[in-house]
């Protein structure tokens, strides 16, 4: 297994599926907590580990938004960023899209510029510090009406030469993708590549809308497409990226047991499926973590944990000059490895 991990943590490897929020540690939750002088419900560090034991995806959310409160400037969503990076550098990890949700911060009287500027300094930041590439993705939130999404697009105007797509994240079940069909139009209107949950808690449905009416570049989860042999026929037929997020499965009891999970599945049904951390500080694992627990769950082979490594830059938005580099240094990896 040491082997495997070492192989695991020096491959190169990008991750797609990351909320920024969701990296956000119960230490520095409680040192921001004092710098802005936020009242916690928690009184220490273990307490709030404690309350990270969810059942679903809403209690997890719950708890999200709870601790997003002590977000506050520039400064926190910079050190936020860095943290954040510091832990996937550490990982093997050369490239990042994050995304971010600017309506948990403007709904509580944060201007979208302190949060979009903060991690845009973090991210200049780390490439300068780690050499990690980074893009800034910012997600709608589906339990908002489209109005809030609009408002949203609105606010990003002055920022969106620097931010290279729009999601859709938040509670699945209950909010189909086709809620947001006029926005995610504008937003493609805008020259911003589209991606979007689909497929998580929600119904194989929901990933045929976000194909077919939001018409998104990559699918975020994606599991139970599986349950739609139609559906996974074409996900496969047209390279269709999907972003998987193994711990989160288990921690949100999408999957009973890790063993079970249907990454490697995917692989043998030729889909294009990467593995990422989705909000690590909450699932319990950043993106090496799943990588080297995925692999020893369900038996990923060396040929697969390449496969999943390439998947993850071909499935990015990088240019293809900047997508070849990268493929080269996997390529490179495993040849001496």
């Amino acid at each position: 297994m040491t082997d495997l991990s070492a192989f695991i943590r020096g491959l190169p490897k990008a991750e797609l599926h990351l909320h920024i929020e969701g990296s956000l540690e119960p230490e520095l939750m409680f040192e921001l907590a004092r710098r802005n002088r936020v009242a916690l419900p928690f009184k220490t560090v273990e307490e709030v580990r404690t309350a990270y034991a969810f059942s679903n995806l809403q209690d997890f959310l719950d708890i999200y938004y709870q601790g997003a409160q002590v977000l506050l400037t520039e400064e926190d969503f910079q050190d936020l960023a860095m943290a954040y990076f510091r832990r996937v550098a550490a990982d093997g990890c050369r490239h990042v899209e994050l995304f971010f949700d600017p309506q948990t911060h403007t709904d509580r009287g944060v201007p979208f510029q302190v949060a979009v500027d903060g991690l845009l300094a973090g991210m200049k930041a780390a490439e300068g510090a780690f050499g990690i590439t980074s893009k800034l993705i910012l997600c709608y939130l589906r339990h908002l009406d489209e109005d809030a999404a609009f408002a949203t697009l609105k606010a990003a105007e002055p920022w969106l030469d620097r931010i290279t797509g729009v999601g859709l994240d938040s509670s699945e079940v209950g909010h189909p993708p086709s809620k947001f069909a006029r926005v995610f139009k504008a937003s493609r209107e805008r020259g911003l590549k589209l991606v979007a949950h689909a497929g998580e808690e929600g119904p194989p449905e929901y990933v045929w809308e976000a194909l077919d009416i939001l018409g998104v570049d990559r699918i975020d989860h994606g599991n139970r497409s599986l349950e739609d042999a139609r559906l996974v026929e074409r996900l496969a037929r047209e390279g269709m990226t999907l972003t998987v997020c193994p711990l989160s499965n288990l921690k949100l009891c999408v999957v009973d047991d890790l063993k079970v999970h249907p990454l490697k599945r995917m692989l043998g049904l030729g889909l294009h499926a990467t593995v990422n951390s989705d909000d690590p500080a909450y699932f319990g694992g950043y993106l090496g973590e799943n990588w080297t627990a995925s692999a020893t769950a369900v038996g990923l082979t060396r040929d697969e944990l390449v496969t999943l490594a390439r998947n993850s830059f071909e499935g990015s938005f990088l240019g293809e000059a900047e997508k070849a580099q990268y493929l080269a240094a996997v390529d490179a990896y495993v040849a001496a490895n």
